[in-house]
């Protein structure tokens, strides 16, 4: 649950940029969208290694990003 503290003369707008600020870095849609379909934890894995290995290639020079 996000919490904004807003003082009585603070604007509204001000206020909801900050809250958008905060659901943001909560990333709250994120684990939404990911909840939204079940994957398996061998699937979840196989796709961390592989961006791991993408991210070798791109920082050894082997694909240019």
């Amino acid at each position: 649950m996000l919490i904004i503290d807003s003082k009585d003369c603070e604007n509204i707008d001000k206020a909801l940029k900050k809250y958008k600020k905060k659901f943001e870095k909560a990333k709250i849609l994120i684990q939404l969208r990911g909840r939204q379909s079940y994957i398996k934890p061998s699937v979840v894995r196989r796709n961390q290694v592989l961006k791991a290995v993408y991210k070798q290639k791109i920082a050894s020079g082997q694909i240019e990003g």
